[in-house]
């Protein structure tokens, strides 16, 4: 909101965010921006993965073997996330709806109780971010069946898709993007864009952010505008078909 008043002039960015931009738009009765008409689109900076863990004691190995478990558990099943609205819980609306299972949400103050749970067993499963559950995956105490994006992830190649385990068309993914308030002039996006692209694109930046669990994903101006319009449909598909809302 604050950024969205800010005078143009190039020295007030915004770090925005999947929930910023295309989540609460939906998810919220009243906004006090408009994410689209109060912003101008710099570059996308990086995209996380969320993965898909289930409490190793789960009798499942593998997404497809879990698909066919919560579809026998119908009504027996729970999943955690950090907050309402968040990536993690979108997936797991995403995967209820897909799946036609009656599974339980239970939102946490963040996602470290939120892992904590699983890890009790109060939770079945959950979408995490992927480098978050890699250490407990590695550490023998999850078990990591699948990415939530619609390709592969180069942080994870070994991991199936959502849609290879017989979701289609499921993709979801939390992503950061830098935004100027409307109004700044062209010239002045353009050099933010060239600068923070050349960032993005050094080795330096770009270990440090796979070291993250992020992969940098810089784009010009017009392609961050796109995929900002498209990722605001479809999760207000998701979250009218799930019933999700923040009041």
């Amino acid at each position: 909101d604050l950024v969205a008043k800010a005078a143009p002039d190039g020295y007030t960015i915004l770090m925005g965010a999947l929930s910023t931009h295309a989540v609460n738009p939906s998810l919220y009765a009243k906004m006090p921006y408009d994410a689209i008409t109060d912003f101008a689109p710099i570059t996308l900076v990086a995209v996380t993965p969320n993965v898909l863990v289930v409490n190793s004691a789960l009798p499942v190995n593998s997404a497809r073997e879990f698909i066919a478990y919560a579809k026998a558990n119908s009504g027996k099943l729970a999943f955690g996330s950090g907050s309402n609205g968040s990536a993690g819980h979108l997936a797991g609306e995403l995967f209820k709806v897909d799946t036609g299972t009656d599974i339980t949400h239970i939102p946490y103050k963040g996602g470290a109780p939120a892992t904590q749970a699983l890890l009790a067993g109060d939770t079945q499963f959950m979408f995490d971010n992927l480098a978050n559950a890699m250490p407990q995956v590695k550490g023998g105490k999850l078990k990591a069946l699948a990415v939530t994006t619609a390709e592969r992830s180069k942080l994870a190649p070994d991991l199936p898709t959502m849609a290879e385990a017989g979701l289609a068309g499921f993709d979801i993914s939390t992503w950061f993007g830098l935004f100027a308030p409307a109004g700044t002039p062209k010239d002045v996006i353009a050099k933010w864009n060239a600068e923070v692209v050349r960032i993005l694109n050094s080795p330096e930046m770009r270990e440090s952010l796979i070291a993250q669990g992020a992969e940098p994903s810089p784009t010009t101006p017009e392609q961050f505008a796109a995929f900002v319009k498209s990722e605001i449909p479809k999760y207000a598909k998701i979250i009218k078909a799930s019933g999700a809302k923040v009041d």
